[in-house]
């Protein structure tokens, strides 16, 4: 086999693996026969949902700087559900249930807010855990940074500096996230790596040299916010 051949060859083997590793992202809308199903179809609709799951999945591995499939998690489909149930969303092995209710309830611009929650959810199928040791706060917080720096956060989010602790979770911890991100570039990434076996919040002062407790007292003097 000559050099050129063989040189194709690993090219096509290449491809061939890495179209293993692409995802598929499908979406049912159970609800369809809801208020809420029928304004999903009408506002957003299936493509388009399908579409936002592919960019948040980007836009994540970008956040978390995972440039090459070997370091994100090997998962090869996302399903989205639109569901006749309360609250807003859930992910729950790799599949996004969002609430038929939410979005029929929902007074704001509907497409914007569930594409704000497809990112946070999105997050929760791609971000590392520390094999289920590292606290819901924290795994809440992350997501919603995330949904903070696509542009998604939304204007019911408590300001920068609110909250009791910074493992409060959602935009508490989101806002305190971001904070230590300014610290550092790429802190959140570094934190989710470190978080692929296990957690312990000694990773903040293993990144940013000040424990999360410091950090989190320097977080609320910048904004002369001890509540």
């Amino acid at each position: 086999m000559d050099r050129i051949t063989l040189s194709l060859c690993i090219l096509i083997l290449g491809a061939a693996i890495h179209g293993c590793r692409a995802v598929e992202y499908t979406v049912n809308n159970t609800a369809a026969n809801t208020p809420g199903g029928a304004r999903f179809n009408q506002v957003i609709g299936e493509e388009c949902a399908k579409n936002v799951l592919a960019a948040a999945a980007n836009f994540i591995w970008r956040v978390f700087q995972q440039n090459s499939p070997n370091d994100r998690k090997d998962v090869q489909k996302v399903i989205m559900f639109v569901d006749d149930m309360d609250g807003v969303a859930y992910e729950d092995d790799n599949k996004i249930h969002v609430s038929a209710r939410y979005i029929n309830s929902y007074s704001g611009d509907v497409k914007v807010e569930i594409t704000g929650v497809l990112y946070h959810e999105s997050t929760h199928i791609w971000q590392w855990d520390g094999n289920g040791t590292a606290n819901q706060g924290l795994i809440e917080g992350i997501a919603d940074f995330v949904r903070l720096k696509a542009g998604y956060a939304p204007s019911h989010w408590r300001k920068p500096g609110a909250g009791g602790q910074w493992d409060a979770g959602y935009d508490i911890t989101a806002w305190f996230l971001d904070y230590c991100n300014d610290l550092k570039n790429g802190f959140v990434a570094e934190l989710n790596k470190k978080m692929k076996y296990d957690y312990s919040d000694c990773y903040f002062s293993d990144i940013l040299g000040k424990t999360v407790d410091q950090l989190w007292k320097d977080y609320k003097a910048k904004y002369n916010n001890t509540n």
